[in-house]
């Protein structure tokens, strides 16, 4: 069973009225790029926070994770390395640092833990857990199997490392195709997320047993929230993410991950657009893309909003809080998440 260890007490850093010189010099370029996404006097505030934790990871040696649904301030100020479920447990494999400071939610922290047992993993607040992860447990994939002899399970990467021991594969939003074909089985349950598989169904010839586990955050779009954006915007672009309802990804002119998203407005590079996803995702592409107009739709994701400046310094000041995962599952979840990094090289979620 995983674990999270304090070392101590917690501090916060003092905030002062405004940058000092130093502090406004070693972040002029953050500031530079980030201008008209984040309200001035909100920039004062994040500002020292931001050159405290970019000294103290170089002095610390440590690298800092940072998902697409974290806030601009971090995804852009402090990460090293961002990008979505998949991309960070690849990256985890390939960095140096003795310390990773994942900034996202607490199965991918355990992620990182998994694929990396002799460096220190940190995760900002531990209570940054995610709704999918809590649908199911080992015991329950335990009656799966019982109840399906034979039958290969695949599991969504959002999951805990108790749930991902129990099932032969992960897969992520954009390779679960491809996961449940390279199985070579005839039927294949697929967990946790409902919709996510339903997806997958409608593009193989596997049959799909599914779990009724939903995002907090997809689960409450609606076709009639696509409908209006399209009302208030004809010439707009919808992109959804396949953790959404059957019926909001129909109305959508791309259905793909987090990282399939920018990659189609990359390539594509419509006038307007609307990421059907966590709120702070438009924010975080927007920077990358400031001639599209973003229309934003605004579920905001509870737990990755948990992760925040100071307690990300925090976690590096006190190395606090550390993700430990029991050793024989974490033998057991490591080779399902080496597995799906053994198939194709897709996008994660």
């Amino acid at each position: 069973m995983e674990s999270v260890h304090s070392s101590g007490p917690s501090t916060a850093l003092r905030v002062p009225d405004h940058p000092s010189p130093g502090v406004a010099e070693s972040t002029a370029p953050i500031d530079e790029r980030l201008k008209g996404f984040i309200p001035e006097a909100e920039w004062l505030v994040h500002a020292p926070y931001i050159a405290e934790i970019r000294r103290l990871k170089q002095e610390r040696n440590a690298v800092i994770l940072a998902h697409n649904y974290q806030t601009p301030e971090i995804f852009h100020g402090v990460a090293d390395r961002t990008g979505d479920s998949l991309a960070l447990a690849r990256l985890a494999t390939e960095i140096d640092a003795e310390l990773i400071v994942l900034c996202g939610v607490h199965f991918m922290a355990e992620t990182a833990k998994l694929l990396n047992p002799e460096k220190t993993v940190l995760i900002p607040d531990p209570e940054a857990g995610c709704s999918l992860a809590a649908s199911i447990t080992g015991a329950d994939v335990r009656a799966l199997r019982r109840r399906y002899p034979g039958v290969p399970v695949v599991t969504y990467v959002n999951t805990t490392a108790e749930v991902k021991a129990e099932c032969d594969i992960c897969c992520t939003s954009s390779n679960g195709v491809e996961v449940v074909e390279s199985l070579g089985a005839e039927r294949v349950i697929f967990l946790p997320d409902e919709y996510l598989g339903q997806h997958v169904a409608n593009h193989t010839d596997v049959e799909i047993i599914l779990w009724q586990g939903h995002c907090e955050v997809h689960e409450r779009f609606t076709p009639a929230d696509v409908w209006g954006f399209r009302d208030a915007h004809p010439d707009v672009e919808v992109l959804a993410h396949p953790e959404c309802p059957q019926d909001v990804l129909a109305e959508a002119d791309y259905v793909g991950s987090t990282s399939g998203m920018i990659r189609w407005v990359d390539e594509h590079r419509p006038k307007k657009a609307t990421l059907i996803t966590e709120c702070s995702m438009s924010d975080n592409v927007a920077v990358e893309f400031p001639e599209i107009e973003f229309v934003r739709p605004c579920n905001l994701c509870p737990h990755m909003k948990l992760i925040s400046l100071p307690k990300i310094l925090r976690s590096l000041e006190r190395t606090e809080f550390r993700v430990e995962v029991e050793p024989e599952t974490a033998r057991r979840a490591r080779r399902a998440v080496e597995r799906m990094l053994e198939v194709g090289r897709g996008s994660g979620g």
